[in-house]
C-alpha cells in the first residue's frame, strides 16, 4: 500500500478516535477537570486528524505515475 493511503487511513482513525473522545462525554460538570481535559484531548486528536488526513491524500496525488504521451511529444511545437 502506498504511504499516502495509509498516512490517510491513520488520519481517519485519528479524527474517528476525536470525535468519541469529544461526544462520549456530553454533560460534564465544570468540576471535573481530568473528564474536560479527555474532552480537550479529543477535540486536539480529532483536528491533527483532519490535518493527517490532508498530508496523506498530498502526498498521494504528488506520489501518483506521471501519464504516458501515446501521442508524441512534439505536439504544439
Amino acid at each position: 500500500m502506498r504511504s499516502g493511503t495509509v498516512i490517510a487511513l491513520i488520519g481517519l482513525a485519528m479524527t474517528a478516535a476525536g470525535l468519541v473522545m469529544f461526544y462520549a462525554l456530553e454533560n460534564i460538570p465544570s468540576s471535573d477537570a481530568p473528564l474536560r481535559a479527555v474532552k480537550h484531548a479529543g477535540t486536539f486528536i480529532g483536528l491533527m486528524g483532519i490535518g493527517v488526513i490532508v498530508a496523506g491524500v498530498l502526498l498521494y496525488l504528488i506520489n501518483r505515475p506521471q501519464p504516458t504521451n501515446s501521442m508524441g511529444s512534439d505536439l504544439g511545437t
